[in-house]
């Protein structure tokens, strides 16, 4: 096995980091798309595996659920036993769980398989971002990050693209099959290219992991059952107000015994005394809930009002997709020389304008090409908000806790996307009631079946209803706007920031 290399910069007699990143995007690249792909073949799989709506849908949630909950403790994981390691047995958990899902004949089968898979997602991801912290040099990171922001901004779409074509042309089975061969190429060059890193002998904060493992589950849980066990119900078989109530009474449990933790805590709550890491992770929430709570009503209006097909719906995304992986690189040589503030409210504030110029085109007599533009100017809105955030919140993270940082930011943005997709839902319910329509499941379900008889005056309101409920992200956008002006300066550009970077952790 190879010495060690030393964190935080490059030399001439130290190889490139960029090999390395590119092995392990690969493997970050299937993960982020199985968030979304499955979406697209829940109807296949309900009928073929012959089960109900609401057991088709846990396919995604289960998945979801295991890949949030656990964040904190496997980016940690990443600092004690090394990044290399965790991320190969992340990969190897999420490609044998791909095979398993794609060989079941069961719905029960298929959930405990989702389950599997998400715990190898949960392992792997921390991992990239812990690699870039500690190899890529922080007046360099920021183009390191401009292609982690990329990867995931990019998956984020191609994941119902792709779900589409893979459902249509061979069966559900091949979504999860299609991983294989992609999982042991990235295997693969991740033995060959990623860098054995220095390891930090942390000890294990049990009592964290608990607290933090069952706050995760009541609070992630609670927002993802909200909308089918009905918010404002307290009693019932399951009482969502009193999970989210408790998993946030278990997290600040969590958030206190990590102030009293003297030698090893889970979250070092020292890296919150940098303010670009604690602006930059409220910024990243706004982000993700706000793309997750668009994307929504769009595949709804797409397939419900215009009777689009699932892969027609989503190939309305390309534009995004396009203007992104453009504009990344370039958004990414920015971050590291120009203010943050600068870029983040120039991603903002074009999100914000392309959310309500969407929002007032979802009409069902609306050109489809006219669609195509607010698309694309969200495409410029996520390249200077992907890469100058995740840039600018890992710059100064201390490299014995540079897995505790990737985890709590990853932790933040997927519970975001959670809570986005809860808070989207209640709100389109809300607004087929108040435009006269029933906002029950099997409303949901008549408009993700692409009815195009849907008729004239129902395709109007229903449209309405959807238009509305872009009010969301666009609000989600704006309150990100205002957070993004607290970012300071960071110290590679010149200016030390006012408050302090955070210590690491002594090792033990």
């Amino acid at each position: 096995m190879s010495e060690p290399q030393q964190p935080g910069a490059t030399s001439s007699t130290t190889p490139s980091p960029w090999p390395a990143l590119w092995a392990m995007v690969i493997g970050f690249f299937m993960i982020l798309v199985d968030n979304t792909i499955v979406s697209v073949a829940t109807p296949a799989i309900i009928e073929d595996l012959r089960t109900d709506y609401n057991s088709g849908i846990w396919v995604t949630s289960a998945y979801l659920l295991a890949y949030a909950v656990p964040l904190l403790v496997t980016g940690r994981l990443g600092d004690r036993f090394g990044p290399k390691n965790v991320y190969l047995l992340g990969l190897t958990i999420f490609t044998l769980a791909s095979l398993w899902c794609g060989l079941t004949d069961s719905i029960g089968g298929l959930i405990a398989a989702r389950v599997v898979q998400g715990i190898g997602a949960s392992l792997l991801t921390p991992q990239t971002m812990a690699v870039i912290t500690r190899t890529f040099p922080a007046a360099k990171r920021g183009s390191a990050m401009a292609l982690w922001g990329a990867t995931a901004g990019v998956a984020t779409l191609v994941g119902p693209i792709l779900g589409g074509v893979l459902v249509d042309a061979a069966g559900w089975e091949w979504i999860f099959f299609v991983n294989i061969p992609v999982g042991l190429v990235g295997f693969v060059l991740a033995v060959r290219l990623v860098p054995v890193l220095e390891t930090h002998a942390h000890t294990i904060d049990w009592l964290g992991v608990a607290l933090s493992a069952a706050g995760m589950f009541l609070l992630v849980f609670g927002i993802q059952e909200g909308e089918r066990y009905d918010w404002g119900t307290i009693t019932g078989p399951i009482s969502v107000p009193l999970l989210i109530a408790l998993g946030v009474v278990v997290l600040g449990l969590f958030v206190a015994w990590q102030a009293r933790v003297r030698r090893e805590p889970l979250v070092p709550l020292g890296l919150f005394r940098d303010r670009n890491f604690s602006v930059g992770n409220v910024a990243i929430a706004m982000v993700s809930l706000a793309i997750t709570a668009m994307s929504l009503p769009f595949m709804f209006y797409a397939q419900g009002a215009r009777g689009w097909s699932p892969t027609e719906s989503a190939l309305f995304m390309t534009p995004m997709a396009v203007v992104l992986l453009l504009l990344s690189p370039v958004v990414g040589k920015l971050s590291d020389r120009v203010h943050p503030r600068l870029l983040t409210l120039v991603g903002f504030g074009t999100a914000a304008v392309a959310m309500r110029w969407l929002g007032s085109l979802v009409d069902p007599t609306t050109p489809a090409w006219q669609l195509l533009l607010p698309m694309a100017l969200f495409g410029v809105s996520n390249a200077f908000l992907w890469a100058p955030l995740s840039a600018t919140a890992t710059r100064n993270l201390p490299m014995s806790s540079a897995g505790a940082g990737a985890g709590v930011y990853n932790t933040t943005r997927q519970v975001a996307a959670a809570l986005g997709s809860a808070a989207v839902a209640a709100l389109i319910g809300s607004r087929l009631a108040a435009n006269g329509l029933q906002g029950d499941a099997s409303a949901f379900q008549s408009a993700t079946g692409g009815s195009a008889s849907m008729p004239a005056p129902v395709a109007e309101a229903f449209s309405r209803a959807m238009s509305e409920a872009f009010w969301l992200p666009a609000a989600a956008f704006v309150v990100g706007l205002v957070v993004v002006l607290l970012f300071e300066r960071p110290r590679h550009q010149g200016t030390a920031p006012a408050t302090a970077p955070a210590q690491a952790a002594p090792a033990a």
